[in-house]
């Protein structure tokens, strides 16, 4: 008897294991796979990729896409990235509140997700005039600080990838360039790029799951010279907390 149990448990944990590869393989792939390119590229059987798509799709961690494209993630994984991103937004909040108080302007938080920097938390800013984002408003990657955080610590084959699907047939050596500068001192600057009168300086980390987040200061491009000494202090003790209490990586 505890030689067939012990089989089960091998067996088990070789199912779960296989069907994380399904869903990394997937996870790169929006638009959808097809069974025989899942089992390619998970370097499984077919029939195996078949039987375990069948069991995530009963779960909706899997579905059909809609538009034909084969088989993609489904919306059941959406709502626990949601649940890891909240937990991420809470464990936050006090480094969000230190950095406001140090500087007296807004801070926000953001995650990379399907190409944008969505908003997850903001601390508004003392002064009377101060930038707002609304929780859930959605920003590009290549024209804010937070945007070129992230890619600047993502591998360069993604980065370039991800660079190129938001500026299609342009030239993306200033921007490359960008990245350098920002990997060298680590803060990532949005001066007037994204909107005209409000500047920016952020830093990125990943979380233990591996998504990308950025916590950035925008400012009033008036006062954004004068305070941008005080603004690179508290973003880099932000930077050294998120990776001394949560063990997050940049």
């Amino acid at each position: 008897m505890p030689v067939k149990d012990d089989k089960k448990e091998r067996s088990g944990i070789q199912v779960i294991a296989r069907a994380a590869a399904i869903l990394r393989v997937l996870k790169d792939e929006r638009s959808g796979l097809s069974l025989g390119q899942i089992a390619t590229r998970a370097d499984l059987p077919r029939s195996t990729v078949q039987r375990i798509t069948g069991a995530l799709a009963a779960e909706r961690f899997i579905i059909q896409d809609p538009r034909g494209g084969g088989i993609r993630l489904g919306p059941e994984l959406g709502a626990f990235a949601e649940a890891a991103n909240f937990n991420i937004a809470e464990r936050c909040r006090a480094i969000l509140n230190d950095v406001t108080r140090d500087t007296g302007e807004t801070t926000d938080l953001a995650v990379l997700r399907n190409g944008g920097m969505i908003f997850l938390d903001q601390v508004p800013g003392l002064h009377r005039l101060r930038t707002v984002s609304s929780v859930g408003d959605v920003f590009p990657l290549t024209t804010t600080a937070n945007g070129l955080a992230c890619l600047a610590i993502m591998p360069g084959d993604e980065a370039q990838e991800v660079i190129l699907q938001e500026q299609a047939g342009k030239d993306i050596a200033q921007i490359q360039d960008r990245l350098d500068e920002i990997r060298s001192t680590g803060l990532a600057y949005d001066r007037e790029e994204h909107t005209p009168g409000i500047s920016a300086i952020g830093f990125a980390f990943r979380d233990l799951s591996g998504s990308y987040h950025a916590i950035s200061v925008p400012v009033p491009s008036t006062r954004f010279d004068e305070n941008a000494p005080r603004m690179e202090l508290a973003l880099r003790r932000a930077e050294a907390r998120v990776t001394a209490e949560f063990g997050l990586r940049p």
